[in-house]
């Protein structure tokens, strides 16, 4: 995450400057999900308020309205479409991010990935421990332990934005790698946990639809107008194969090429990564939340949060199963690897972060759905928890992240100077003789400037002292 190796003989530093290349990919993929993040928010409220007004019938008609063709059996309704067809998108991001950390990003360096791999896992494994523990200690259900593993990185980073929080890049990257850590781990959990009984069959033509699909890649044939009905063949089949079809999205999106060749800017898995994010940052999971977040909220159903197990585990799970999980792993990680922070941050920096990625949105929303699938009542109980566990994580993350501010900023605005004007930052350049050249003469410039500025001055003094 970001680490770099020092001499043999030095600790290596985690939390470091990262490369140019990747800081670059970092600010571009984070810009767009900050967006989508204040998307999801809006959305999100706008559930609530739809489903806790007058207008609640209207809402319960509109997501349980079908639509889709019943021959090929998906006659879903409105929330299933976007819970299992616009997450799709949501999951096919995460699949190219993934692939393109494994092979450009952090994951590719072992001794880089230990630190957001551990803390990732640690970061899912502590939450779904308070979640079992609540419960056995309340009698409750143990579905429901995977709802509060998953870290929401666009709600997390819309949070930042509604603070002004100006996150070094080396906090923000980690806190992206760990959740493209968090997503695989989600992926699999859905995969794994929640696939119904089996349709062999479809699942057999789904397979051989991603045989195709990447025969097709690795041929290097092009053509949205290929992929795009392909793509759509293979959700379909996966869906009634019984597998979750999110797990159509992945796949394809981890069977993209995201290493550059000599004669490429952008690999082709980042140019289509960033052609369809804004699709799933700004439309797919903002109407995922619209049809998913909607549940009734009263003085009384906020009290059974606090009280049942299931929703208290949920609850303590994303408040403080993230922030000790994702800390300790990360404390684990680098005295496994010998590593320290780097100068610039200390370790409450990394419980800020910690406490953030308790921020569990989405995929939680989602686990909630297929953990309790018909038990309507537990399910929209887990979903307040979710949105309960999240707002308390946020609002804890905002007041620590809020006393380091003012540190957060100058060391933001230090990896922004370009005081040479060249479009690279100043930090990047300090081994450049080019660079220097360039600094000398802005400054001799300046230099002349202030000198001839100073002589009009003088000169004008030395008029003004003059005898009458």
């Amino acid at each position: 995450m970001g680490a770099h190796t020092d001499s043999p003989n030095q600790n290596r530093k985690a939390f470091g400057r990262l490369s140019l290349p990747e800081r670059t990919y970092i600010a571009d993929a984070l810009r767009t999900e900050t967006v989508g993040g204040v998307l999801l928010l809006v959305a999100a409220v706008a559930a609530l308020v739809w489903a806790n007004t007058p207008l609640s019938d209207s809402y319960e008609t509109v997501r349980n309205f079908h639509i889709g063709p019943s021959a090929l059996g998906l006659d879903l309704s409105v929330q299933h479409w976007a819970a299992d067809g616009l997450l799709a998108v949501f999951f096919f991001v995460a699949g190219v991010e993934l692939k393109r950390e494994l092979v450009a990003g952090d994951l590719r360096d072992p001794k880089a990935a230990i630190l957001p791999v551990v803390a990732a896992i640690c970061g899912m494994a502590v939450p779904a421990l308070v979640y079992v523990l609540t419960n056995v200690a309340g009698g409750g259900s143990m579905d429901g332990w995977a709802v509060p593993t998953a870290t929401d990185i666009a709600f997390a980073l819309a949070v930042l934005a509604v603070l002004g929080t100006s996150l070094p890049s080396a906090l923000r990257a980690f806190l992206l790698t760990l959740a493209v850590v968090d997503d695989l781990f989600a992926i699999m959990i859905i995969a794994v946990f929640f696939t119904s009984d089996l349709n062999f069959a479809a699942l057999g033509g789904a397979v051989a639809g991603l045989v195709v699909f990447w025969l097709l890649l690795r041929k290097g044939v092009r053509g949205w107008y290929i992929y795009l009905p392909l793509a759509l063949v293979i959700w379909g089949l996966m869906y009634n194969s019984g597998v979750h079809a999110t797990i159509a999205g992945v796949a394809m999106g981890l069977m993209l090429r995201c290493s550059r060749r000599d004669d490429e800017e952008h690999s082709p898995g980042e140019h289509i990564e960033h052609l369809v994010r804004p699709l799933s940052a700004g439309l797919a999971v903002p109407l995922f939340a619209l049809f998913s977040a909607g549940v009734g909220i009263s003085g009384g159903a906020l009290g059974d949060v606090f009280t049942q197990p299931e929703t208290l585990g949920v609850v303590l799970g994303l408040v403080l199963g993230k922030a000790f999980g994702i800390f300790g792993g990360t404390w684990l990680a680098t005295r496994f690897t010998r590593a320290s922070l780097s100068d610039e941050l200390a370790w409450p920096d990394v419980f800020a972060i910690s406490t953030l990625a308790g921020i569990g949105f989405t995929v939680s929303l989602l686990i909630g759905e297929l953990a309790f699938v018909g038990d309507e009542t537990m399910t929209d109980e887990i979903k307040a928890a979710v949105l309960i566990g999240s707002l308390i994580a946020a609002f804890l993350a905002a007041v620590l992240l809020r006393l380091r501010n003012a540190k957060y900023r100058k060391l933001w605005e230090e990896e922004e100077r370009d005081e040479d004007h060249s479009g690279i930052p100043d930090i990047y350049e300090q081994d450049s003789p080019e660079y220097h050249l360039r600094m000398a003469e802005i400054l001799e410039k300046r230099a002349a400037e202030h000198r001839r500025i100073a002589e009009l001055t003088t000169g004008g003094s030395e008029q003004g002292d003059r005898p009458a």
